[in-house]
Order: C-alpha cells, then structure tokens, then sequence
C-alpha cells in the first residue's frame, strides 16, 4: 500500500517530528507500506483559481499526482488561528472530488491550545468526507508540552495514541483494498 504522508504546513517542524514517529510505528507492524513524504515546504504554491490544472507550475501539478497516486494518507497539520493553514485547504481545493475516494486516512494534528483540536473536528474531517475517504476515527492532536527541545515527542501518552493509529489505519487499508473506487454516481 502505498502512502503518502502529508506535512501539511510550510513552517515549522512538529508536523514532521509527528510523522516521523508514525513512520516509525507503521514500519514496527510488519505491513509493507511504500510510504511517500510531501513537505508542503518544498512546493512552489499557486493560489487555486479555478484553472485547468495543466494551467498551474509543475509543481502544483506534481502535488495532485501525488495524491493521486497514494492508495492511502497521514496527513499531519499544525493548527493556525483557529484553522488549518491556508496551503492544507489551497491543496485539497487542487483536487478531483474522487482523488481520495474510499481511500484510509489517519490525521495528526498540532496547536498551541489544548481547545485546537476541535478543528479536526469542524474543519478538516468535513473535508476529507466531503472525498468521501475513509477517515479513521482516532486522530491524535499535540499540544507543545509534548514534545522536548528538539522537538521529540515525550509524552507517552500521545505515543501510544499514535501506535493505535496505525494499527486501526491498518485495518482501514485492508477494508479498502475490496471496495471499488469506481463511482456509482454523478457527483
């Protein structure tokens, strides 16, 4: 299965820390994840305007493959003013409404307040089912106390709360393996 994981900002490194350590646990279940990283911080971004996506630079048009291409995603966000950054939505506007049809997907998340992680709640899971993906129900949401200095992850808490991710986004990926992605209507 192949999996992309999605640091969905382009500042700052807890996103990333956070990822690294679902990496680590997803390589521990012994499933054969071909996982992929995009760092929004390595794209040029357009604004999406509504153009044909040939219209947009290459690298906009490489970020929708990618998504395309992913049989499932981690998309990891730092949580900005009471919403997720303006790239995360920017990206999911570049998308075909099927690019993330019944696909698994697991979300982390980080903010500055312990009240942030609502926005999961109210902003990025009415998107993700709105592509009508699977969206695993156990999101994990960070807080700054739960990491060290260099941006480690220490709280033991959030670490077995991201092992449980992994192993309930495993079984997301084996049920999507046997639903077609085909779509049955017009939408």
């Amino acid at each position: 299965m192949k999996v992309l994981f999605v640091d969905g900002t382009i500042i700052g490194s807890k996103t990333g820390a956070v990822l690294d350590a679902v990496e680590k646990y997803m390589k521990e279940t012994g499933n054969e994840y071909v996982i992929e990283r995009m760092n929004f911080a390595n794209y040029d971004h357009q604004f999406v305007d509504g153009r044909p996506l040939e219209q947009y630079n290459e690298d906009m048009q490489k970020l929708v493959r990618k998504f395309e291409e992913a049989d499932a995603y981690i998309i990891s966000t730092p949580i900005f003013q009471g919403s997720i950054p303006g790239v995360l939505k920017n990206a999911f506007d570049m998308l075909h409404p099927h690019a993330m049809r019944y696909k698994p997907v697991s979300i982390v998340a980080n903010g500055g307040t312990y009240q942030h992680h609502l926005v999961v709640e109210n902003q990025l899971k009415p998107i993700l089912d709105y592509f009508r993906s699977l969206v695993t129900p156990n999101y994990v949401y960070t807080h700054y106390g739960h990491f060290d200095e260099n941006n480690r992850i220490i709280d033991e808490d959030v670490n077995n709360r991201l092992r449980e991710m992994v192993r309930v986004f495993g079984r997301y990926g084996e049920m999507s393996k046997d639903l077609c992605k085909d779509t049955l209507d017009n939408d």
